[in-house]
């Protein structure tokens, strides 16, 4: 009573509003002969009744009940709830003495596992927590819990192995104890040097009486401080634009040296390919304008005579056939050859259409 919460080395659990709920808990020396009173405050949830009770634990030294002899066990089919009841309490020590064989057991310390940084196991399969549980005997340790100790078992725990334990089967029917997670201290061996604590008074040490700033500081301008915080980033943004500036614009080569590097060949061919590209786009927006260059009246092969194109204005080329036979041209011309001696060929030399684009073939 007289504290907003209950002491630190006492824990509460309750798994459901409607289960029952479990102090536990050990207290440390600096609690021996303090008798700790816990203030109980119940309610009926229908009736709204409430009922209050003191519950006064007094906190003897264990010199008085001296148990050096002291073994840590983690059941891990159990909970906390569980193992703190009176009956299964009872069947564990009545199992530990049974193969420890001691004058005087008793149980020093319960400790939910997950109070030791265990998971919370997963909601399948009715898994447990796990508990720890301590207790404390006047007699040494058995042969069937120094086995814990063999090299041979301590080898298979770090393998991730059960160890062999002869009296494992005591406790396998109701507790299954991990025995690779089991500590055995004695405290007969165990001899503590004294430790001087040095306590302080609390008090900081005395500095004079404390003196705030004055009200008559002077001012301070801060313009030259602006300028230059604002200046000295701005020069160094100009500096990189004026070189990057001149990297990209003054020792830019162009096309000149592209076209000093290109053969001639390659540049009259691209140079052809965009004349024709254009001319092709200004024919497809207007279909009304004059013929192309392609298809103007032409030199005469043989004579030299200028040759009319092959249609009028309003020559209708959509009902023309893609080919047509060397009788059907209008515009044609034998010439003589003569490959052997004493034999001569015709060749002839026609102006082919087909959709707009003139040809010529032999």
């Amino acid at each position: 009573m007289g504290y907003p919460d209950r002491p630190g080395w006492l824990r509460y659990i309750q798994r459901t509003p409607y289960s029952d709920g479990v102090l536990y808990g050990s207290p440390t020396y600096e609690n021996v002969g303090k008798p700790t009173v816990i203030e109980i405050t119940a309610y009926n949830r229908r009736t709204f009744e409430t009922a209050r009770h003191n519950l006064i634990i007094n906190i003897m030294s264990t010199e008085d009940f001296p148990l050096p002899y002291q073994a840590e066990f983690f059941i891990k089919n159990m909970n906390v709830e569980e193992m703190l009841a009176s009956e299964i309490l009872g069947d564990f020590l009545g199992a530990v003495k049974n193969v420890w064989q001691p004058e005087r057991l008793n149980a020093i310390n319960i400790t939910s596992a997950l109070d030791r940084g265990g998971r919370v196991p997963l909601p399948i399969n009715n898994m447990k927590e796990g508990v720890y549980v301590m207790v404390g005997a006047d007699s040494p340790f058995s042969s069937c819990l120094r086995e814990v100790e063999n090299p041979q078992n301590q080898l298979r725990c770090s393998q991730e192995m059960e160890p062999a334990i002869s009296c494992d089967k005591k406790f396998r029917s109701q507790f299954h104890i991990d025995w690779c997670k089991i500590s055995l201290v004695d405290k007969t061996r165990q001899v503590f040097a004294p430790q001087e604590v040095v306590r302080g008074e609390g008090i900081l040490p005395d500095v004079g009486e404390y003196r705030p700033p004055s009200d008559t500081l002077k001012s301070r301008d801060y313009y030259s401080d602006f300028l230059i915080t604002l200046a000295i980033p701005s020069a160094v943004a100009v500096v990189l634009f004026a070189i990057l500036g001149y990297i990209m614009c003054c020792r830019r080569e162009g096309m000149e040296k592209r076209n000093m590097q290109t053969p001639d060949i390659q540049l009259v061919h691209h140079s052809a390919i965009q004349k024709s590209t254009k001319e092709l786009r200004d024919m497809s927006k207007n279909r009304e304008i004059a013929w192309p260059l392609s298809t103007l009246p032409v030199f005469h092969p043989v004579t030299g005579e200028m040759v009319p194109p092959m249609h009028t204005d309003s020559f209708d080329n959509t009902n023309m056939p893609l080919m047509q036979t060397q009788q059907s041209m209008p515009h044609q011309t034998q010439i003589p050859q003569q490959p052997n001696a004493g034999e001569f060929h015709m060749t002839t030399f026609q102006r082919l259409e087909v959709n707009g684009t003139l040809k010529k073939g032999n």
